[in-house]
């Protein structure tokens, strides 16, 4: 996340604590995010320096017509100083900012397959056990090749207890004992 994306959330943030819109402006952030990482047809368009200022306010106004006031002037600003291409850093930015102010702890986990109910449960014990938070938001991600288990990731933390890890560290030990 660059700096000025920083700013920028933090500015939207504050500004919509004094506005009593917290919680309004952060799904428009979720959805924001979820957006641009969804469609590379955006994201192209606003790191574009061929597409004009207005066009761009004009898509992004299309797009997010139900945003928040807040948002919307977030929309604005950032056309206005030609960094449309931030929006998606900021939207990242303010879900940490307003995570890190409420003690939110956020954890990703990558599995081979999607979460049970049973595994999210111990995935859970595990991220409270590493932070000793109980107020944690859990994302899934999947990815065959762990074959199994979990790797679980909480802020600079990691904790592997997938099948290609062990597989892994397994080879290690048979090709130093020879």
């Amino acid at each position: 996340m660059s700096r000025a994306a920083i700013r920028y959330a933090k500015a939207v943030l504050d500004l919509a604590k004094d506005n009593g819109s917290v919680e309004a402006v952060l799904n428009d952030m979720k959805s924001v995010k979820a957006t641009i990482e969804g469609s590379k047809e955006l994201r192209n368009a606003l790191n574009s320096p061929v597409i004009k200022a207005d066009d761009k306010r004009a898509v992004l106004r299309q797009v997010f017509t139900d945003g928040t006031k807040e948002t919307l002037g977030l929309v604005d600003v950032l056309v206005d100083n030609s960094r449309a291409n931030l929006l998606g850093g900021v939207a990242d930015s303010f879900i940490a900012e307003y995570n890190k102010s409420n003690k939110i702890e956020s954890a990703t986990v990558t599995t081979a397959v999607a979460l049970t109910p049973e595994l999210e449960t111990k995935v859970l014990a595990k991220v409270k056990e590493l932070t000793g938070s109980t107020n944690v938001t859990l994302t899934n991600e999947i990815d065959e090749s762990i074959i199994g288990g979990f790797v679980l990731r909480v802020g600079d933390t990691q904790y592997n207890a997938s099948i290609a890890s062990q597989l892994g560290k397994l080879k290690r030990e048979f090709s130093n004992s020879l």
